[in-house]
């Protein structure tokens, strides 16, 4: 089995998260897939960012959804970076990308994007959300994607079929046996996040899962072992 190593917002344990700098410091860590984030800016720009509001990642204040691109160019993202747009990062990286959306409107800005650019299998697209999951499905033929659970019980899996996933990215603090069997039985995938350390390395392992979203590159050269 291909265990997949994921840099989660980029390489965020080292670099700045959801910057270029992160994520080409992804790429040279030889990660297997880039995880990073997107919201709508005030004037619909596809902007990479994790949180709502600008607060925790930039010298700014104020939900992202109300202030311009310009505006949001004009922050400093963490070490002189810049907050980037989606399509950025495509040019900056060749390493494939999971992008995860917050809602429905960021889904539909995506799949124009995929559908332009001809993405579907270069580009995973990950959400919490159901809908924004199926509107993917709907609008982008072929795409793969991946339902994401903090809080779960193996409905998940239910979850995840309805929306037309094909993977599911679990928080590993809750995941049971019991989640995995039912998961493998449906034929998903199943992601681990977020996998720092080598305990929880061995967990995932144990557990045979696909892959581990991680905030450190180190994960990938200790994540070929055996559990």
């Amino acid at each position: 089995m291909n265990f997949l190593t994921i840099g989660h917002r980029g390489v965020m344990g080292v670099e700045p998260e959801n910057t270029l700098r992160s994520f080409v410091a992804a790429q040279q860590a030889g990660l297997d897939l880039i995880e990073l984030d997107l919201h709508l800016s005030k004037d619909g720009a596809l902007v990479v960012m994790h949180d709502a509001e600008v607060d925790r990642t930039t010298d700014g204040t104020g939900p992202i959804g109300e202030k311009t691109l310009a505006e949001l160019r004009a922050l400093d993202a963490g070490r002189g970076e810049r907050v980037p747009v989606f399509e950025e990062v495509l040019d900056a990286v060749r390493t494939p990308l999971q992008a995860e959306i917050k809602d429905v409107a960021a889904a539909r800005a995506l799949a124009e994007v995929m559908c332009r650019r001809d993405l579907a299998s270069r580009v995973e697209v990950s959400s919490f959300h159901d809908e924004a999951i199926a509107e993917i499905a709907r609008l982008v033929p072929g795409a793969r994607t991946a339902l994401i659970a903090s809080r779960y019980g193996t409905d998940v899996v239910e979850r995840a079929m309805e929306a037309g996933a094909s993977a599911l990215c679990l928080n590993i603090r809750r995941l049971t046996l019991e989640v995995v069997e039912h998961a493998r039985a449906a034929e998903l995938r199943i992601i681990g996040w977020v996998v720092n350390s080598q305990d929880e390395l061995r967990l995932v392992r144990a557990l045979q899962l696909d892959g581990a979203t991680t905030d450190y590159p180190d994960i990938k050269r200790t994540g070929r072992f055996t559990a």
